[in-house]
């Protein structure tokens, strides 16, 4: 018997359901900053930058600065506890926030960039609420805990780009009350995770003690490590590449900062609306299947785009942009999950989460020259939009490869 089954409850576990509603309240609350500083970092970038190229680095800085966080929050919460990541993530959110709005105000562009990257620590450690959520779930729960927790994100889409209105007219200062409001997220959400009652670090620790442990190298040759990965990277890579570069180009195609809000709202609901019923869809046709899905209608997404610059267009886009991004990243986060150890756990989210970033943060800046890499905005829309190709193909291919290999023996 493995290790993972010594400690997984079964599905009707009440202290499992109450992590997952505990999780999902933190991500409807303390998420809501992050559709919140996608609209305002490269706004308030491109106010306090001469250069256009580097309008969306605040963005970037805060994709950075979870890739960064990931290599050593993710070991931390394995040996400390996942309670003590998320409250470090917490307050990390509200220190950003208030260096960024300091930048802000002072019209320093530095402490704006160095805000951000505080801002990346948050966005890590809320990346790990979908593991925590599988932690101690069965294998028949761990598709839908996963996916119910990232059901939170439905109300961080209503509260963040609706907040953001709200707020935009609260300081002579524009975009400084949206900062204001981020740390008094954070510092009121924190509290949440003194109601979670996860697996005992400790205790994890003694269960795998003798486990052996691959080292990063070994676990990305694993087949369907490796191809998790890709297709994690690929879905969160491509849609950040887009949605970065969304409210200069609606703005730059003429229509107002409200409509760039309501855009990104219509966008971050389509990403988190089908969590509601991902997971039954991974458990009834296979990860590989919905995987599948996600990159294909990540490319519609594409295809809507590029035939026009109308809102129309660019609601519809967003909205596909948010189903592809769903069904990828939650399926390759589901089929990671299922392909390593608990005594792995630890060095497979970390390296995960460090790769996958690491390719946000590279799509988070090219968004920025592709958005401005034309005569007008409409044709750097274009640019974002055909540079989703390449990586859709590879995504492709890895999955087709995994499909066409013999089934893997499932990690003890």
């Amino acid at each position: 018997m493995s290790d993972a089954a010594t400690i997984a409850p079964a599905k009707s576990d009440p202290r499992t359901c109450r992590n997952v509603a505990v999780l999902v309240a933190a991500q409807a609350i303390l998420g809501s900053q992050m559709p919140m500083l996608f609209v305002v970092g490269g706004l308030v970038g491109n106010a306090l930058t001469p250069n256009p190229y580097l309008a969306t680095l605040p963005i970037s800085l805060i994709v950075f600065g979870s890739m960064t966080t990931a290599l050593w929050i993710s070991p931390l919460m394995q040996r400390r506890g996942r309670q003590t990541g998320f409250i470090i993530g917490a307050l990390a959110g509200a220190t950003g926030a208030l260096v960024a709005g300091i930048g802000l105000y002072l019209g320093s562009f530095l402490l704006l960039l160095l805000g951000s990257y505080i801002s990346g620590i948050y966005m890590s450690a809320q990346g790990f609420y979908r593991f925590a959520a599988a932690d101690g779930a069965s294998d028949q729960f761990r598709a839908k805990a996963i996916s119910y927790v990232m059901a939170g994100g439905l109300m961080s889409a209503i509260i963040g780009p609706q907040l953001n209105k709200f707020m935009f007219d609260f300081s002579v200062i524009p975009f400084l009350g949206s900062y204001v409001a981020i740390v008094v997220l954070n510092l009121a959400g924190l509290f949440l995770f003194f109601l979670l009652d996860l697996p005992n670090a400790a205790a994890m620790a003694a269960a795998r003690s003798d486990a052996p442990v691959r080292s990063k190298m070994q676990l990305l040759k694993t087949p369907r490590v490796a191809v998790a990965v890709i297709c994690g990277m690929v879905s969160y890579a491509l849609m950040n590449l887009v949605m970065t570069s969304t409210p200069l180009a609606v703005m730059g195609c003429g229509f107002s900062s409200d409509d760039a809000n309501d855009i990104v709202s219509a966008h971050v609901l389509a990403m988190f609306i089908p969590s509601f019923f991902t997971g039954h869809l991974i458990n009834r046709f296979g990860v590989e299947k919905i995987v599948a899905a996600g990159l294909v209608i990540l490319g519609l997404a594409g295809v809507v785009a590029l035939t026009g610059v109308t809102l129309e267009n660019f609601f519809i886009a967003l909205i596909l942009l948010g189903f592809g991004w769903n069904f990828g990243f939650i399926g390759a986060t589901t089929m990671l999950a299922s392909s390593h150890t608990t005594a792995e756990r630890g060095v497979v989210q970390g390296m995960n989460d460090s790769i996958v970033f690491g390719c946000v943060t590279l799509a988070s800046l090219a968004s920025g020259g592709l958005i401005n890499s034309g005569a007008d905005a409409a044709q750097g829309w274009s640019s974002v939009n055909i540079a989703m190709i390449p990586f859709l193909t590879l995504a492709g291919a890895a999955l087709i490869w995994l499909a066409l290999r013999p089934k893997d023996a499932a990690p003890s």
